[in-house]
């Protein structure tokens, strides 16, 4: 019987084994050093603030594994002998494969600060960051401060836990504006505010030059580059990016870059050898999306993908059109399409911002045939199907504001403000735009 291994449970690699198992009786493991089971890792956040307990985020139940032939084994993976189709596992053991997965994630970036590696200082990624959270910073007398270095997701994430908890936390961001190289400067300014709404100390503009070790050899203090203060902090939060997870791979003949590198098909250049997930990396970008995507959805796409070539069905990963979504503390995020920091040539822009500064909607077209080419929205919930079928069949940007109640995906009583964007729409721009009463029929047909 053919052995699929999978090195990873996450949910690229989780989802594979599920599909594998829905098209075949091959034997199947899942290698993986982390937990024992799945668990949701965009969770973690809501452990610690209270909202769940870690069984609540695991999707399956224990037994879901043994009742579908997977098997689980908890072990490193430290080498990979792609000849010899065998694993070198973390005690020596040799494990053999006929076809393998890996689908390893990624890990926080490290730049070589001073004081890296110190008891307190953890990325926010892995269930093992969690319980280091809970060991140093379990509230406000244990921890009198923390300091969180990068302005991504992951750190607004981890500021946001902190907060929930009565920490004081200093935010340390390298750029201008928060996450100024991904948002356009309307939307990274509110951010900075909502930041600083929320009793956060808000540092732009600087780095962590060092951090100093106590006696203990536990935090006690960070040093910032640009101006030589020392804060005092029990907690460093290293969350400026991550990169792929694949250290263990250098070794082999296994080509990588930045990440396992893989074709459309994800498979690398050995064969019966794939890479999916947050750690694999495409040797030429899918359209205007980035070779490495850590994004759930795109693992878990490329999971199933996958899962039908190794099960006699080669088929390509198409990831189709760019969407995701965050939560920036008490503002919710959605983008579909493409809203570039700074537009392109061919680009025009439309920004909308209520009275409160927490909601808005940036619209980015083409100047001469008007198609919508994305939306940024915050804290008006859209839906995704209609904003698919948008973008698949080249709409024009006022085709999306008269339709516009079609697309708002509030519950029925929150205040609706479609009215007013298209009036400001056609305020600058000279049209006389109206909004089409909510259709049912045709948020659920084609748009």
């Amino acid at each position: 019987m053919e052995h699929i291994v999978i090195i990873g449970n996450g949910i690229s690699g989780i989802t594979a084994a599920r599909h594998i198992r829905k098209l075949s009786d091959k034997k199947i493991t899942i290698i993986s050093a982390e937990t024992e089971h799945f668990f949701s890792r965009t969770a973690l956040m809501y452990i610690y603030m209270g909202h769940m307990n870690f069984e609540n985020t695991k999707p399956y139940e224990d037994w879901f594994w043994s009742k579908n032939r997977l098997e689980l084994k908890k072990a490193l993976v430290k080498g990979i002998d792609s000849d010899r189709k065998q694993l070198v596992l973390h005690n020596d053991e040799l494990f053999s494969y006929d076809k393998l997965i890996i689908a390893t994630g990624s890990k926080p970036n490290k730049f070589g600060w001073p004081g890296q590696d110190l008891k307190g200082v953890m990325g926010m990624y892995h269930k093992q960051d969690l319980e280091s959270l809970e060991k140093y910073a379990p509230n406000n007398k244990v921890c009198k401060r923390a300091v969180i270095v990068g302005g991504g997701l992951i750190g607004i994430e981890l500021a946001e836990m902190l907060h929930s908890r009565n920490i004081p936390v200093t935010f340390l961001v390298r750029e201008d504006s928060f996450w100024n190289g991904v948002l356009p400067a309307e939307e990274s300014e509110m951010i900075n505010q909502e930041i600083i709404d929320n009793h956060i100390d808000l540092r732009l503009g600087v780095n962590l030059k060092e951090i100093i070790s106590d006696e203990k050899g536990q935090v006690k203090s960070i040093i910032i580059a640009e101006t030589g203060e020392e804060i005092e902090c029990n907690v460093v939060g290293l969350t400026a990016g991550v990169s792929p997870n694949i250290n263990f791979i250098k070794n082999s003949d296994i080509e990588t870059n930045r990440g396992v590198l893989v074709n459309r098909f994800l498979e690398t250049n050995k064969a019966d050898i794939y890479a999916i997930g947050d750690c694999a990396e495409q040797r030429e970008a899918i359209g205007q999306r980035r070779p490495i995507e850590a994004v759930w959805y795109t693992g878990r796409m490329m999971g199933e993908t996958v899962a039908q070539t190794i099960c006699g069905n080669r088929i390509e990963y198409k990831p189709g059109n760019w969407f995701n979504s965050a939560k920036f503390i008490d503002i919710e995020y959605q983008t579909y399409g493409w809203v570039w920091a700074t537009p392109k040539e061919n680009e025009a822009r439309f920004f909308w911002k209520d009275t409160t500064g927490k909601k808005a909607i940036h619209l980015n077209y083409d100047k001469e045939s008007h198609e919508f080419i994305g939306i940024n929205t915050f804290g008006i919930r859209l839906r995704h199907e209609f904003f698919d079928k948008i973008l698949t069949n080249k709409k024009s940007v006022e085709h999306v504001l008269e339709h516009f109640k079609d697309a708002n995906f509030d519950p029925e009583f929150f205040k609706q403000h479609e009215e007013e964007i298209v009036t400001k729409f056609n305020k600058e721009n000279g049209t006389n735009l109206k909004v089409k009463k909510k259709s049912w029929k045709r948020i659920f047909s084609k748009a």
